[in-house]
C-alpha cells in the first residue's frame, strides 16, 4: 500500500499541475484531484503516526486529527474564496457524520474481527460526550433555532458570537486533557505498551506533514473549482458532493489512521482520531471558517438545513450510546456504518 502510495504522489501531483495547465477535461481532473489527495493523506498518516509513537495516544490522536482536517480546512478555505458556502457548510457535516459513524464504525468493525472486545479509556468517552452534546447539539441548534427570527446581520453576528465562545472552550478543553488533568483520570488501557518504533524520526516526519500540506493546499483549490462540472455531469447536489466526497477525501488521512490503530487493538488512539476531530471539526474549524469568512465577499453564517442538523444530532447520540461504557466490537461497527449508509442515501436523493 505504501509503494501505490508513493507511485500515485509521484505521478498525481504532477498530473496536477499539467492538467490544470493545459485545461484538461473537468471530470478527469476531478478524478486525478481526489485520488492524489488520498494519497498525501496517506503520507500524512503515516508521519502522524510516527508522532503519535513518540508523543503518546492523546497526544498522537490529537495530531492525527489536526493535520486530518488541516485537508479539509485547505478545501474549505478555497471553497469559501469561491462562494460555494453551501458545500462548506455540508463539508462540516460530512465530516461530523463521516468521523463518528464512518470512521469510528470502521476502526471497531475491523478491530472487532480481529479482537472480540475492544477497550479505550472510559473516563475520556464520557468527556467527549459531554463535549459532542455541546458542540453539536447546542452550539449549532441554537443558530438555526434563533436565526429563524433574525435578518442576516443578526445572524452573522450570532455567529460569530458563538464561534468566538466555540473556539475558547475547544482551547480549555485541550488545556484540561492535556495539562491540568493529564494523567488524572488513568485507564488500565493506557498502560499498555508496545514499545513500538516509529517509521520515522520526528524531525523527517514533520517535514513530510509541511511537503504533503504544501501539495494538498495546491490540488485542493484546483480540486474546488471542479464541483460545479461534476455536479452537472453525474447530477450530484452541492449538498451531496459536500457531505459525501469532500468529507471522504478531506479526511482520508484519519479514516486510514484509525483503522489501522483499531486492527493494532490501539483503540485509545482510534477514538481519539475519530471523536477527537469531530470536536475539532465543530468547536474549532467550523467556527475558524465563519471568522475566515469575514474577509470574503460572501460570508459564512453557522447555520445549517435540518437535514444536516438532525443528521448531525443524530449521530452524536448513537455514537455516545454506543462509546459510553468503554468498549466496543464488531456489530457496535456496523451499527455506526449502516447509520451512515442510511444517512448518505438520503442525502444522495435530495
Amino acid at each position: 500500500m505504501n509503494r501505490i502510495f508513493f507511485i500515485v504522489v509521484m505521478a498525481g501531483v504532477p498530473l496536477s499541475v499539467i492538467g490544470s495547465l493545459m485545461h484538461w477535461p473537468q471530470i478527469l481532473m476531478f478524478a486525478i484531484y481526489c485520488i492524489t489527495i488520498i494519497a498525501l493523506a496517506g503520507y500524512m498518516g503515516r508521519a502522524t503516526e510516527s508522532l503519535a509513537i513518540v508523543t503518546g495516544p492523546r497526544i498522537g490522536g490529537l495530531l492525527n486529527a489536526t493535520f486530518g482536517n488541516a485537508v479539509e480546512l485547505i478545501i474549505s478555505i478555497f471553497a469559501l474564496k469561491a462562494g460555494l458556502i453551501g458545500v462548506v457548510l455540508a463539508s462540516l457535516t460530512g465530516s461530523v457524520l463521516g468521523n463518528l459513524l464512518l470512521v469510528a464504525g470502521l476502526s471497531f468493525f475491523v478491530g472487532g474481527l480481529k479482537f472480540k472486545r475492544q477497550e479505550f479509556n472510559v473516563y475520556d468517552a464520557r468527556h467527549n460526550s459531554g463535549l459532542l452534546i455541546f458542540a453539536v447539539v447546542v452550539a449549532f441548534v441554537i443558530p438555526e433555532i434563533f436565526a429563524m427570527d433574525m435578518d442576516e446581520t443578526k445572524t452573522l453576528n450570532l455567529s460569530i458570537g458563538i464561534s468566538v465562545i466555540l473556539i475558547i472552550l475547544y482551547l480549555a478543553a485541550l488545556f484540561f486533557k492535556l495539562v491540568t488533568h493529564r494523567g488524572v483520570y488513568q485507564h488500565k488501557t493506557d498502560e499498555i505498551e508496545d514499545h513500538e518504533k516509529p517509521e520515522w524520526t520526528a524531525k523527517k516526519a514533520l517535514f513530510i506533514l509541511l511537503l504533503a500540506t504544501i501539495a494538498v493546499a495546491y490540488v485542493s483549490e484546483n480540486l474546488v473549482h471542479t464541483f460545479e462540472a461534476v455536479g452537472e455531469s453525474f447530477g450530484w447536489s452541492e449538498l451531496f458532493i459536500g457531505v459525501i466526497i469532500v468529507a471522504i477525501v478531506g479526511n482520508a488521512a484519519e479514516h486510514a489512521s484509525a483503522i489501522i490503530m483499531a486492527y493494532k487493538n490501539k483503540m485509545n488512539i482510534a477514538v481519539e482520531i475519530a471523536v477527537g476531530s469531530t470536536l475539532q471539526i465543530a468547536m474549532f474549524v467550523a467556527p475558524l471558517l465563519v471568522l475566515i469568512s469575514l474577509m470574503f465577499t460572501k460570508k459564512m453564517p453557522l447555520v445549517f438545513t435540518v437535514p444536516e442538523l438532525i443528521s448531525m444530532v443524530t449521530a452524536v447520540l448513537l455514537t455516545i450510546s454506543i462509546t459510553n461504557d468503554g468498549d466496543t466490537n464488531w456489530f457496535e461497527g456496523a451499527t455506526l456504518l449502516a447509520a451512515y449508509l442510511i444517512m448518505g442515501i438520503g442525502f444522495y436523493l435530495l
